[in-house]
């Protein structure tokens, strides 16, 4: 018997802010209408803009699963064969759902098949209402070039292990919701203003005039490639730049190999660009290393702006951990580049969502700020406040200088000397020791889980994580095949200088330069866009790959110096 229970209309005037989401995802055997049956469901419960408990099940089927769908979900014949009864299951699911907005990754779907397995196991369904992360990504999201959950949550920041498997989809699409709720909860006040928000809109029809062009009405495609003699150029890093007739630049760019990679703008194969057609000349700088050649392309396309290079985009997974202090309650960030002005910047570290996992640790164990940059004045304090994990500043009576004590205690971590990692484990096994001493077992025993979850956290990160300014020193970048280096100091937050390694003199003439205001330690580091841009990719690049290091200090000797290059420079084959 199917039957649907309404939700109640208090819930959807709730406000959406401290509402309680269940976001629910299932896998199905593929087939369409009334043949579609649910072979697994995962939820995960939000709340607060965090994740919470999990729930999961796989449901048995009346029709055998097809050998395709088998591989597609990862759900096999015998797994839905051994699966406990729906009429057992879902009635947990059902109670799950009360009171809480259901979310889901096309919900439509989600709620007509579920509604189904509901009927068909006699349970009633609950009806609630329902967000959809693809119309929320829609409205909120605009940007997004698809809105297919693993693309989007990409596109988000969010990292994506596993797909089609209920649970772990189910996780994915719940970490979406946390990363738009504040865009959702600056639009709607309630559960029933964001479900009018987000109510499917008419799609806007074809027979309109067709979107002018953007290229100027000029389209260079199908005309011949020019080729540019590239013969000249070394098979070795570097960079090189393309000319036409008048010698303006027209792109930039670099390589392990610019002969090779030079050429291969001309191939058939190759990309129609308008630069390509009016190319005459190209001219180069070699590098001794590939961190080298990144470095001088940075700095060329800032210095030459040519119309062939787009704006320089990160491709990677690397974010750091920041805080800009240029505001009266700073805040811990993630971004895909460290900070510009006075800020402690933190990194590189490897994937933006176990480093937003960090942060969210870090701010509920110092108490800090939750949101964003803008603070609004509030007459109670946020769910964070009432639970004991944020200072609430935004109440107005907190002295500035109180929350800023709790903040250098949290940034002290990683502006020290050693692996900020571990001096993070340090303090929580010191928070435990003192909560046991004064018989505060509950506090010792919730410190602990956020330690093994804390090096869990940290060891998907990699590296040592410590701040930017924290390890001044020289790093010797290798050439990718011969005994060559390009050296960097980078000292202060900033790349200082670099240069391919020559002389110990020569290399102990720029460390003395390098250093020259002191080795940049300190609780906080200051530094230009265009150095946090080379910044940014030295670090990376260096994390990556591994190399030859020297710690700087202020009191770094002469002799030091010299004895690290003679070693590098003795490798050489024409030493």
């Amino acid at each position: 018997m199917d039957v649907a229970v309404s939700a109640s209309p208090d819930l959807l005037d709730a406000a959406l802010a401290t509402a309680e989401f269940l976001v629910v995802d299932t896998e199905t055997n593929g087939l369409a209408g009334e043949r579609c049956e649910v072979t697994e469901i995962g939820a995960v419960l939000v709340g607060g803009g965090e994740l919470h408990e999990r729930w999961e099940t796989l449901v048995p089927v009346r029709a055998p699963l097809s050998r395709g769908i088998q591989r597609f979900t990862g759900v096999t014949q015998a797994m839905v064969d051994e699966a406990p009864p729906a009429e057992l299951t879902l009635p947990e699911l059902a109670e799950q759902l009360e009171g809480r907005v259901l979310v889901a990754h096309n919900a439509a779907f989600d709620r007509r098949v579920l509604a189904q397995a509901f009927g068909r196991a006699g349970v009633a369904w609950l009806d609630p209402p329902s967000l959809c992360t693809v119309a929320l990504a829609r409205e909120l999201h605009p940007l997004a070039r698809q809105r297919k959950l693993a693309p989007l949550a990409e596109s988000l920041g969010i990292d994506v292990d596993v797909t089609h498997r209920a649970l772990a989809d189910a996780e994915t699409c719940a970490r979406v919701l946390c990363a738009l709720f504040p865009r959702l909860c600056a639009n709607a006040g309630t559960v029933g203003q964001a479900l009018a928000l987000l109510r499917s809109k008419r799609r806007r029809t074809g027979n309109g005039p067709a979107r002018p062009r953007t290229d100027g009405g000029t389209s260079l495609r199908g005309y011949r490639k020019r080729k540019v003699d590239c013969s000249a150029l070394p098979p070795e890093p570097g960079v090189y730049i393309f000319r036409n007739a008048e010698g303006q630049p027209l792109y930039v760019g670099k390589s392990v190999d610019i002969r090779a990679r030079a050429k291969a703008h001309f191939r058939p194969s190759s990309p129609d660009t308008g630069w390509i057609a009016q190319a005459e000349t190209v001219d180069w700088e070699q590098t001794n290393s590939e961190v080298g050649a990144l470095l001088t392309e940075y700095r060329l396309i800032k210095q030459l702006r040519p119309p062939g290079n787009e704006r320089l985009k990160h491709d990677d997974h690397w974010v750091y951990l920041r805080c800009r202090l240029d505001i009266a309650y700073p805040i811990l960030e993630i971004a895909p580049e460290p900070s510009p002005g006075l800020a402690v910047n933190v990194g590189p570290l490897r994937g933006r969502f176990a480093a937003v996992e960090l942060v969210e640790q870090l701010q509920s164990l110092f108490s800090l700020r939750h949101c964003g940059r803008g603070m609004k004045r509030r007459e109670h304090p946020s769910a964070y406040g009432q639970m004991g994990r944020c200072l609430s500043p935004c109440l107005g009576d907190l002295d500035p200088n109180a929350y800023r004590r709790r903040l250098d205690e949290a940034l002290a971590l990683f502006t020290g000397d050693g692996d900020g990692g571990r001096a993070l484990l340090a303090h929580l096994d010191g928070e435990m020791r003192a909560a046991a001493a004064e018989e505060r077992f509950e506090r010792a025993g919730w410190l602990r889980r956020r330690r093994v979850r804390l090096a869990e956290l940290l060891e998907r990160l990699g590296g040592a994580v410590a701040a930017t300014h924290a390890r001044p020193r020289l790093v010797l970048a290798a050439h990718p095949e011969a005994e060559r280096f390009d050296a960097l100091w980078l000292v202060g937050g900033r790349v200082a200088d670099w240069a391919p390694l020559r002389e110990p003199a020569d290399v102990w003439a720029r460390t003395q330069h390098a250093l020259r205001g002191g080795d940049g330690r300190g609780a906080t580091a200051c530094a230009t866009p265009d150095e946090v841009g080379a910044l940014r990719i030295a670090t990376t690049w260096l994390a990556s790959h591994p190399s030859l290091e020297l710690a700087l200090s202020a009191t770094m000797t002469r002799a030091r110096v010299e004895r690290f290059a003679a070693r590098a420079l003795a490798a050489r084959p024409d030493a």
